[in-house]
């Protein structure tokens, strides 16, 4: 099962107790599906879960009779799919006319007559996931989407996001293929619909997920901060070792100053350490500034020579 077919079978076992609120479920489901006229009336989709839940809201609704086709054991991806079609034109027509569809209609809108409070406004967006949505897993990417395929109403799905009310969530819009995209990218806006939808547990996945690459980040972060930190600190170390080597091979390493010959030789016999371990040996010790101070006057007498 993917991410998004466990987010829809958990949405699916949630069911609108007030009868308004199922209609406008299946309102969305009729507009977004496959096709919606007064003389015909299909629905198609991939997951099971939305399938069984369709032919139940039909039925309960509009006791409507059905052709259903279901996959055959075995296939998968696109050809698995599940059609449902209301066999009865004059019960395409009486559902088509419920929802206050005309058939002068040029194309499909949302009819808001149908959802009249915020209550309604939920189960339509949650029918309309149902028909048309799917959400990516949040270990891949953070990405929702409706694939809907008249622009106009891709438009009426954009502006009901947009006025979900305690949300501050809004929907862009592209083409691709022929279809129209109402798509989130950014993960609170989608873990926000997600519950708002009902989709609680994939909400609490999104969160835990997006938590858990937080901190990974941050640790790798961190790893990579104390490698370059390392890498410098060779690299200085390496840079003062040659310089000793050098006076050493010209003799005056022995003309140096008590101090930068102390430091001079931690510093050979310890090329791993850090600037602050190495002052920490001497006696009495000494800060890293006063460390590296000794260094770059055996390294500028290095050149000297």
């Amino acid at each position: 099962m993917s991410f998004s077919s466990d987010t829809k079978r958990e949405m699916c076992q949630k069911l609108s107790t007030r009868k308004s609120l199922q209609y406008s479920e299946l309102y969305a489901m009729l507009l977004l599906g496959k096709e919606f006229t007064s003389r015909s009336i299909i629905f198609k989709t991939e997951n099971e879960d939305t399938f069984s839940h369709f032919i139940f809201l039909l039925d309960r609704l509009f006791k409507a009779k059905c052709e259903v086709i279901a996959p055959q054991k075995g296939e998968s991806g696109r050809n698995r799919t599940y059609t449902v079609t209301v066999l009865s034109p004059e019960k395409c027509r009486k559902i088509f006319e419920h929802y206050g569809h005309e058939d002068r209609d040029v194309n499909l809108r949302v009819n808001r007559a149908n959802i009249d409070d915020e209550e309604e406004q939920r189960a339509f967006i949650r029918g309309a996931f149902l028909a048309c949505g799917s959400v990516t897993n949040p270990e891949k990417a953070y990405h929702l989407e409706f694939a809907v395929s008249h622009r106009n109403l891709c438009m009426d799905i954009c502006r009901l996001i947009h006025e979900i009310q305690d949300c501050q969530i809004s929907a862009k819009m592209l083409s691709r293929g022929g279809t129209y995209i109402a798509y989130l990218k950014d993960s609170e806006q989608i873990t926000d619909l997600l519950t708002y939808m009902g989709a609680v547990v994939a909400s609490m996945n999104v969160m835990g997920t997006k938590a858990l690459k937080q901190v990974r980040n941050t640790a790798n972060r961190r790893a990579n901060s104390e490698i370059a930190n390392l890498q410098k600190t060779a690299s200085a170390a390496a840079n003062q070792i040659r310089a000793i080597k050098k006076l050493r091979k010209s003799g005056k390493y022995n003309l140096l100053p008590e101090e930068l010959k102390t430091v001079a030789q931690l510093r050979y016999e310890y090329p791993e350490l850090t600037l602050r371990e190495l002052g920490a040996k001497l006696d009495p010790p000494i800060s890293r500034s006063g460390v590296n101070h000794r260094l770059e006057k055996i390294i500028h007498l290095a050149e000297e020579a």
